[in-house]
């Protein structure tokens, strides 16, 4: 009895996103193109933004972070 209770009660289980649920959340999530951090010539090499810094005569900004990229600590 418990085992076909089991198995009725798995067949109906929502089994995780549709693909089509999946594209409608990951194209809602996404950035606007104008977005004005888009806009801000970002460096990944800090070895490059030193030389290119150095070249213009400006400051570096580094932004750096320790933890979850959630901020989940």
């Amino acid at each position: 009895m418990f085992a076909a209770l089991l198995t009725l009660a798995l067949l109906g289980a929502d089994h995780g996103l549709s693909t089509a649920e999946f594209e409608r959340l990951h194209a809602a999530l996404q950035p606007e193109a104008d977005a004005p951090w888009r806009t801000i010539p970002w460096r990944v090499s800090l070895l490059e933004a030193r030389q290119e810094a150095a070249k213009q005569q400006k400051p570096i900004f580094i932004w750096a972070m320790d933890g979850h990229p959630l901020g989940c600590t």
